[in-house]
């Protein structure tokens, strides 16, 4: 089932049924396997109950640490980043995914990698630093390209450099 009804072009974030998130938490609500937790984080995030969220995810994070994989955990703390970028802690988000980029790219876990440098822009794209939210989203695309990604991915990426690129330009027209 896929959530996502699209992506809001000035916040970059995601369009969702709130109806449906909480139909769908509530249909998980019990259960406890980290790909459950994981999803749990992310129904809390955009339906704008941060901390739940962020209790969630740092649970989600021990639980990687714990019983999952290298994989598992970084994929935990990709999304406790993105809970503390809608929290509006974007340095710490910022140090956390761009860590988790890094290491993906070094373990050659392109998907995981490409997944984290999308965030680390829409991140800095809410911090108003869209130059790094351009040059994230571009390394994101790259990546992407790379894993083969369909062009439903590749296009939110290219909409994202847009984004940057145009909100970049705005600012640049404002100094004048």
């Amino acid at each position: 089932m896929n959530l996502i009804q699209g992506y809001d072009p000035d916040t970059l974030r995601e369009i969702v049924s709130e109806r449906e998130c909480l139909m769908r938490l509530a249909e998980i609500e019990n259960q406890r396997s980290l790909l459950v937790l994981l999803e749990r984080v992310w129904l809390l995030k955009v339906l704008d109950r941060l901390d739940e969220a962020l209790e969630t995810a740092e649970e989600t994070v021990r639980q990687a640490r714990m019983a999952g994989t290298r994989k598992d955990l970084l994929r935990a703390r990709v999304l406790h980043a993105t809970v503390l970028q809608h929290r509006g802690a974007h340095a710490a988000a910022a140090l956390e995914l761009a860590h988790s980029a890094s290491e993906a790219e070094g373990q050659g876990w392109i998907g995981i990698a490409a997944f984290a440098h999308q965030h680390h822009g829409r991140n800095a794209y809410e911090a108003r630093d869209f130059e790094q939210a351009r040059e994230s989203f571009k390394r994101s695309l790259f990546l992407r390209r790379e894993a083969g990604a369909d062009d439903a991915e590749l296009e939110q990426a290219l909409r994202a450099i847009e984004a940057a690129e145009r909100r970049s330009a705005e600012g640049a027209d404002a100094l004048v």
